[in-house]
């Protein structure tokens, strides 16, 4: 490829429309604008290998998904930005961070659709020094840490496009706000101040390393804010897998050969319809 063939315009494999000079979304034998690019699933990753016809048949799924964010009815909200929306009703369900559902066009999938859900918690951590006498950073002995924590749900999923869901549960690491530079071996941490930064709600006082102490983890994994997000993800977790569970019995259920029994209205044989009704006179069979 030449120089400028690098600035020559370009055209969307997918709506036609001109592509900018930093618009341009490459796709396996093509490219794409950013406004197609806008309108696939938040969860889908594989773009750079996928086809033009890959890219255009998602395009028509997402379309037809509108018609099932258009009927979605909330009757249960779990998380806190980011949000699993669960349609009891029609045994469906979404995740989205959006306010304007119609706009965003979050994918709406069937309970059954869940294969599998865990919550995973991101344990990171830094080294706490000190200042020598000259200014120079210098390791404690044995060496002490700063824990914090990040929790994230994981939904495995059968969509074509996609096989996983995962997000964030907390806005900010879930920590207790340690120094990890102090000022000498011997210093103890700056006490909060408004101006240095209060301790978050939860958050019990800190307590000085040394001693036996070389980390904060045990205090941060007993704080109310961990235990919080702790206890949203495995409701998120038990939740999807409880709803998955029963919408396959129900399916199950659905695709059992039906027993012949005697209608007590009319006497006759019959194998109930899809209500629980006899097939001649219509009497509730169980009822």
């Amino acid at each position: 490829m030449g120089l400028f063939d690098a600035f020559k315009k370009k055209e969307c494999s997918i709506c036609g429309g001109e592509i900018g000079l930093l618009g341009n979304r490459k796709l396996e034998d093509g490219n794409m604008c950013k406004n197609c690019a806008a309108k696939l699933s938040p969860w889908f990753s594989e773009r750079r290998s996928s086809t033009v016809e890959e890219i255009k048949a998602q395009l028509d799924y997402r379309e037809a998904n509108k018609e099932k964010v258009a009927a979605f009815r909330t009757t249960r909200t779990l998380g806190e930005t980011t949000k699993v929306r669960l349609d009891e009703d029609a045994g469906r369900f979404m995740v989205t961070s959006a306010r304007n559902l119609a706009e965003a066009n979050p994918d709406v999938m069937d309970f059954s659709d869940v294969t599998g859900c865990t919550l995973d918690i991101d344990e990171s951590k830094r080294e706490i020094e000190y200042k020598d006498k000259e200014g120079n950073r210098q390791s404690f002995n044995p060496k002490r840490y700063a824990y914090s924590y990040d929790f994230y749900i994981v939904i495995n999923v059968n969509n074509p496009y996609f096989n996983e869901i995962r997000f964030k549960l907390n806005k900010s690491s879930v920590d207790n706000d340690e120094p990890t530079l102090l000022d000498g071996p011997n210093a103890m941490p700056r006490a909060r101040t408004p101006m240095s930064g209060a301790a978050r709600p939860g958050m019990p006082p800190r307590a000085p390393m040394g001693g036996g102490r070389v980390s904060n983890a045990a205090e941060v994994r007993a704080s109310v804010e961990y235990k919080q997000y702790e206890r949203m993800g495995n409701e998120i977790r038990n939740a999807l897998l409880q709803v998955r569970k029963d919408a396959r019995a129900s399916a199950a259920v659905a695709a059992a050969p039906k027993q012949a029994v005697t209608c007590p209205w009319c006497g006759a044989t019959t194998t109930p319809d899809a209500s629980g009704c006899c097939e001649y006179c219509g009497g509730a069979i169980n009822g």
